[in-house]
C-alpha cells in the first residue's frame, strides 16, 4: 500500500528532527533521487509503488551516476546537493529518508533493496545487518 505523501514527510520530519516539513522535503527529494541511480529494474518499479507519487517519480527518473556509490560517497553526493549541508548533517538526511523509504518498502522489498547496493548501506536504512 501507498504511503499518503504528508505521512511520509511527517515521518522523514520526525526522524530527521526538522523544524518544518520543506525541510523534510528537501531531504526527501535529494536522497530518493540518489537512491533511484543505485535502483534498476522490477526493485525500483516495486519501491516507486509504494511511494507517494511525486517522491516515485523521483525515483523512476533518477540522477544519472557512472557507478555505485559506497555509503561515504553516497553521503558526500547529498551534501552537495542540499545547500548548507555537511557530511555530518547530510548522514542525518540519509537516515532520516532512508529508514522511512524501509519502513514503506516493507520487509519482502528491503530483502532485495540492499542487494543492489555496496556494502554498508544497511545502517543508512535502519537495517543492521549482523557482522
Amino acid at each position: 500500500m501507498t504511503l499518503r505523501r504528508e505521512a511520509f514527510l511527517d515521518h522523514v520530519k520526525e526522524r530527521g528532527e526538522y523544524g518544518t516539513v520543506e525541510e523534510a522535503e528537501r531531504a526527501a527529494r535529494v536522497v530518493i533521487a540518489l537512491l533511484g541511480a543505485h535502483l534498476v529494474g522490477e526493485v525500483r518499479a516495486l519501491l516507486a509503488a509504494r511511494l507517494p507519487e511525486d517522491f516515485a517519480l523521483i525515483l523512476l527518473n533518477p540522477l544519472q551516476r557512472a557507478e555505485p556509490l559506497p555509503p561515504e560517497r553516497f553521503v558526500r553526493a547529498t551534501a552537495a546537493w542540499i545547500e548548507g549541508a555537511t557530511e555530518q548533517t547530510a548522514t542525518w538526511d540519509v537516515s532520516a529518508v532512508l529508514s522511512t523509504v524501509a519502513d514503506t518498502a516493507g520487509e519482502d522489498l528491503m530483502g532485495q533493496i540492499p542487494l543492489q547496493h555496496p556494502a554498508g548501506y544497511d545502517l543508512h536504512f535502519g537495517r543492521p545487518q549482523p557482522t
